[in-house]
């Protein structure tokens, strides 16, 4: 299949970071829908989100920034420095000002997903549809295990500043969030790869989740969201599915779907389907 956006990757500088985005942009949609869609802790936003956005058909522009510590975008002493959720946030509100987008629909994966519950609740007049996919801090129905959940990942994070220790630190973090993963050597060397990218800036992203979960109230951030899309790999731990099984049966503006053989990687397991679902859902959103 034809790629039916075109691409353009630039950078916008704030004092304290230099950061990369792209703005797809596809001729064939006449409707003026945006999307932005931000990544998760370890991964660039062209890695996530490339293979989706090709088979998406409901928005005219998407934009895809990379979050501090990821892919392209750095400090401008290009040294991996500490950051918080809230000021991953503030990048975000900094860069579609900067862009004139006004309003917009948003997804975001894991961190990502946490990054766009935060900016919805503090910015939810500019936010329309909403797309999760296994957001941070939506893990488990009890708060005590999902704060007990974020300790392993603050393990990782230690092993991940160590250049010895990188690959047991990623695969600690992978057998946290994703201990039924179906491990084939070629797809656990690639996954390990992937994240190890930029194993500093990784740990600095896992570290950011642990320090918010600390300061966040999170029945009032889900009170705060609008029309959510809520997607989890199928073979994802049972106590996520409850949670989000409960959620849904609870809130009428969510909406959980089940990925078939997926796991935590979901977004790189079947982007056909989920590009899928986010274009029957937008179109749900709409008619509603």
């Amino acid at each position: 299949m034809k790629h039916p956006f075109s691409v353009e990757q630039r950078e916008f500088h704030l004092p304290d970071q230099h950061i990369v985005y792209r703005i797809y942009r596809n001729p064939e949609v006449t409707t003026k829908r945006r999307l932005v869609l931000l990544h998760g802790a370890g991964v660039a936003g062209v890695d996530t989100w490339d293979a989706i956005i090709a088979f998406l058909t409901e928005w005219s522009e998407v934009l895809v920034p990379d979050q501090r510590g990821m892919g392209g975008t750095h400090f401008p002493d290009r040294s991996e420095h500490a950051f918080s959720a809230q000021q991953l946030v503030a990048d975000l509100n900094a860069l579609v000002d900067h862009l004139g987008w006004w309003d917009f629909d948003l997804g975001g994966y894991s961190l990502g997903g946490l990054v766009s519950l935060l900016f919805k609740q503090q910015h939810g007049d500019r936010v329309g549809k909403q797309f999760l996919l296994e957001s941070a801090v939506l893990d488990r129905p009890c708060w005590d295990t999902t704060v007990e959940l974020r300790e392993q990942f603050s393990e990782a994070a230690i092993h991940l500043r160590q250049s010895a220790d990188v690959d047991r630190g990623i695969t600690n973090f992978l057998d946290a969030i994703s201990p039924n993963r179906r491990v084939s050597p070629q797809v656990e060397k690639l996954t390990v790869s992937r994240l190890g990218h930029r194993p500093q800036g990784f740990a600095n992203a896992l570290d950011c989740v642990t320090q918010v979960i600390k300061e966040i109230d999170r029945e009032q951030l889900v009170a705060a969201q609008g029309d959510v899309t809520s997607f989890i790999g199928g073979n994802s731990v049972e106590l996520m599915h409850q949670y989000q099984r409960d959620l849904a049966e609870r809130l009428p503006n969510w909406h959980y779907f089940l990925m078939a053989g997926t796991d935590h990687s979901l977004p790189f397991q079947k982007p056909r389907q989920i590009a899928r679902i986010m274009n029957d859902e937008h179109q749900r959103f709409l008619n509603k």
